[in-house]
């Protein structure tokens, strides 16, 4: 028997701070993070956010049973102009996927994942990329379990695509 311990919505627009929450928990920066105001005002990580809302903008919120939100699901799209780290085209929304560090581990991440790449279809979309840290072992082998592939390789930061 499966017990369902989570819940997923769409983003409203007074989660904006949670997803804002989950954007600096997705940086994978092992030593030395930056604090969240530093890091999310840096113009590179801002685009995750700015304007949220405009066309190509999807997020899902997990909560547990007591109504607490637990993890988010995003992406957005970007163009030649204002890439992003997983940027492959103006046509392929770039994804981001943060759950809370006393959750990961369960599968969460894993459902979150299956549940923004079935909207993106939805949405019409034939793609969707990532970008993930070379060292964050556990997030590469999630990815490539649900199909992502390696598309291009910067620094230490791979950015992954799943054709949908």
């Amino acid at each position: 028997m499966v017990v369902k311990i989570f819940y997923i919505k769409e983003m409203e627009r007074d989660d904006l701070n949670f997803l804002k929450d989950m954007l600096y928990e997705s940086l994978h920066i092992p030593q030395n993070k930056p604090s969240k105001e530093e890091l999310l005002s840096l113009p590179n990580i801002k685009k995750y956010y700015v304007d949220w809302g405009r066309k190509g903008d999807k997020a899902l919120i997990a909560y547990n049973l007591e109504g607490e939100k637990v993890g988010a699901a995003w992406y957005r799209l970007f163009d030649s102009e204002n890439k992003g780290y997983g940027y492959v085209d103006s046509n392929t929304p770039e994804l981001g996927l943060a759950v809370k560090k006393v959750l990961r581990g369960r599968g969460l991440g894993f459902l979150l994942m299956r549940k923004i790449i079935e909207h993106a279809k939805n949405d019409g979309f034939k793609s969707i990329s990532l970008s993930v840290d070379e060292e964050n072992s556990n997030a590469i082998h999630v990815y490539k379990k649900l199909g992502f592939k390696g598309y291009d390789f910067d620094g230490s930061s791979h950015t992954m695509i799943l054709i949908i």
